[in-house]
């Protein structure tokens, strides 16, 4: 078999043992070391390629051992080691070979004019010529060691349009895309999944009830995933590149997807306070009816490990909240005191796109002992109190008696504070001089009244908060 012309070695002296290997190539010169021909084997050698002549040959098909130690053939250019096999393999096969065991390694496929066909954790070639081939197992870098089995295949393709979930589907991709007809027998969550090493895969699934959704890489490397929950119907699964010019193999997979905790979905419906339950996101909004039956504070959080949490909520007379990251994590949170009534809780995504499991709390949230909360009024000098911030400016009125330096501080564990004082012709504001996301203003005023307005940085924080006034008498004398 002769593919191309045979590279041109070069002899590299590492620690005083001569190293061959490729230029241009990654890994080590694959010729055996030169020996005297037996008498016997003489005729044989004369029809075997250099490159294969001593090789243990693989069976396609059967697992074989090996191991790479301090002793295996060294690749002089990154200090790896290697060991290598000959296989034989027929006209238009797709084969497979992987490793299996304790060695973090590498597989690479040559021809027997040693041109390298392919290199990758799990190689996947298609044969153009029927012959022998070189199978090159090489540990990651220069401190990989250890057993490990080689196993090879001939991936059996499918050219079937229709598949079922639990039954995995080979197939190659032309740089056209394949469409194939996925039945869903019972509602539930199902994970897809197309992965291919040639290319960058595209999914794109749509069914029932103008249901569409599509995916590039959530699978990792390049590898496309969606996660849904899906009605019982007929779905087609549009499987691509994600440029519209790869080709290669590809498999594609459609497998149940379990649920954390009883298994139980609730999208909808009506919600109380002490509810925790898991809903599915997958495009639109999930919407709930809160139900509020006495007046106090209460703490909605929404959180996932799949998608960026937003909740929105509506209620009597106006209000409105929403909020993105307040929880941490890219989890949402709402804290508000919230009056007797229905509300409309939805839960989202930031940015509309995403799909995935969250979960969404609803609590009655208690005030610390001896806490009042004054959400308006008149400050004095010297004095500490707490409010509530859900979205409105609070303002305060402060009077001072006499020229002084004014401290206000005003910080919160729920949201991220901000200070203005204004009046007697002068205007100043802070957002985070107290430290972290605190509020803190100290300025010289005349005597007179101003107002203060607490507020928190975006309208969309809540919670509790502390401010505090104080006032040292200082000499200052009016703008002329």
């Amino acid at each position: 078999m002769a593919k191309s012309s045979s590279l041109t070695l070069l002899i590299v002296a590492v620690g005083g043992v001569a190293v061959g290997y490729f230029a241009a190539q990654t890994l080590p010169n694959l010729a055996p070391p030169a020996e005297a021909p037996d008498a016997e084997t003489t005729a044989e050698q004369d029809t075997t390629p250099a490159a294969l002549q001593g090789l243990e040959y693989l069976t396609l098909g059967e697992r074989a051992r090996g191991e790479i130690t301090s002793a295996s053939e060294l690749n002089g250019k990154d200090g790896s080691r290697f060991t290598r096999y000959a296989i034989t393999l027929d006209e238009e096969a797709l084969v497979e070979v992987s490793l299996s065991g304790a060695l973090q390694g590498t597989v690479a496929l040559y021809d027997d004019q040693l041109q390298l066909l392919a290199n990758a954790d799990t190689v996947r070639h298609r044969i153009e010529e029927s012959g022998d081939y070189i199978v090159v197992i090489s540990g990651a870098d220069a401190h990989s060691y250890g057993p490990f089995n080689v196993n090879s295949r001939t991936i059996e393709l499918s050219d079937a349009d229709t598949m079922t979930v639990g039954t995995p589907i080979d197939s190659w991709l032309d740089t056209t895309e394949r469409e194939i007809t996925l039945t869903i027998e019972e509602a539930g969550m199902y994970q897809i999944e197309m992965r291919a090493d040639e290319f960058d895969a595209y999914l794109e699934l749509e069914g029932p009830n103008d249901y569409y959704r599509e995916d590039d890489d959530s699978a990792g490397e390049l590898n496309a995933r969606i996660a849904d929950f899906l009605a019982p119907g007929e779905y087609t699964l549009t499987a691509r590149s994600a440029f519209g010019d790869g080709s290669g193999l590809f498999t594609l997979t459609a497998e149940p997807h379990e649920l954390p905790g009883n298994g139980e979905l609730r999208n909808d419906g009506t919600v109380t306070p002490n509810d925790t339950l898991s809903g599915w996101y997958s495009g639109q909004d999930v919407t709930y009816d809160l139900e509020i039956d006495q007046a106090g504070m209460y703490q909605i959080d929404m959180s996932s490990s799949d998608v960026d949490a937003y909740l929105v909520l509506e209620g009597p007379n106006g209000y409105y909240r929403e909020d993105d990251d307040s929880a941490g994590e890219l989890n949402a949170r709402i804290a508000d005191f919230l009056a007797p009534g229905t509300y409309q809780l939805t839960a989202r995504t930031a940015y509309g796109t995403d799909s995935g499991l969250f979960t969404l709390a609803i609590e009655p949230r208690d005030l610390p002992n001896d806490v009042e909360l004054r959400n308006e009024g008149a400050l004095t000098p010297d004095e500490t109190l707490n409010g509530w911030y859900s979205g409105e400016a609070l303002t305060y009125q402060l009077t001072i008696e006499e020229s002084s330096l004014v401290t206000l501080s005003m910080s919160s564990n729920d949201f991220d504070t901000y200070l203005e004082l204004y009046g007697e012709g002068v205007s100043y504001t802070d957002d985070d001089s107290g430290g972290g996301t605190n509020a803190r203003l100290e300025q010289a005023l005349l005597p007179g009244t101003y107002t203060v307005s607490a507020r928190g940085f975006s309208a969309s924080g809540s919670g509790m908060f502390e401010l505090a006034v104080s006032a040292e008498p200082t000499e200052m004398q009016p703008d002329t």
